[in-house]
């Protein structure tokens, strides 16, 4: 357990394939649900959170995205510009600068609602800094509204997550909220480029004799990026 991180970063750069017509005029993380943006609804959750300082990476039709960040009072904003995309974990250690030793990174495209304990707070609770680089959020298939895919992770008793094999179908989804030690991009140096999602990277984590931990989600999360079944997000 740990004290809750006082930053966190936004995955806002993605093309938004997938929101097509819609995204070819507004950027994905500015399509509003009830009113307000789904960009907003994320940065809102690290703020109720105790979050102090939120990095946003931005590609697409990044001036949008700024101006949007900049009408916000609060947490301070950071941006962090990507010429070229680089993917989840490339952007990550891109805005490793601008982040704290452990920090929480969140799609900019997955609403979730909490339960009686926030989701952010319970990830710091689950994470154990001596023997852990990351805790993901999951979520059952079952309850993940708008999810039409095979899953992607098995839960062991100790919570220990296994990505499934292209045949298996699984319990479990990632629902793009995860908390991260920056010990997590040691190795990758020299100049960020597109590189594979922390969640994917557990074969690295384990040989390095430090875990990915999974947390199961307790209420309702819902994934506004329609999808064809077994696709990622994008």
């Amino acid at each position: 357990m740990i004290p809750v991180p006082t930053s966190g970063m936004v995955l806002a750069a993605g093309l938004g394939t997938r929101m097509r017509p819609i995204s070819q005029t507004v950027p994905k993380p500015l399509i509003e649900l009830g009113g307000q943006t789904l960009l907003d609804h994320a940065i809102d959750r690290l703020v109720l959170a105790g979050v102090e300082r939120a990095v946003v990476n931005v590609h697409y039709k990044a001036e949008l995205i700024v101006e949007r960040l900049a009408a916000r009072r609060q947490p301070k904003i950071e941006i962090s510009r990507e010429e070229e995309l680089l993917e989840t974990g490339g952007g990550v250690m891109k805005a490793l600068p601008l982040l704290g030793d452990v920090f929480f990174v969140v799609n900019s495209d997955v609403l979730w609602l909490d339960g009686k304990d926030y989701a952010l707070t319970r990830l710091a609770g689950a994470f154990e800094d001596s023997r852990m680089d990351a805790v993901l959020l999951l979520q059952r298939t079952t309850s993940a509204t708008g999810y039409e895919g095979r899953g992607d992770y098995f839960l062991d008793p100790l919570g220990k997550p296994r990505r499934r094999t292209e045949q298996e179908i699984a319990p479990y989804i990632f629902t793009g909220v995860q908390l991260l030690h920056r010990r997590l991009f040691e190795g990758m140096s020299g100049r960020p480029r597109a590189s594979p999602r922390p969640a994917r990277a557990s074969p690295r984590i384990a040989s390095n004799g430090r875990l990915i931990e999974g947390l199961d989600r307790r209420s309702a999360s819902f994934d506004c990026s329609p999808k064809k079944p077994g696709s990622r997000s994008g």
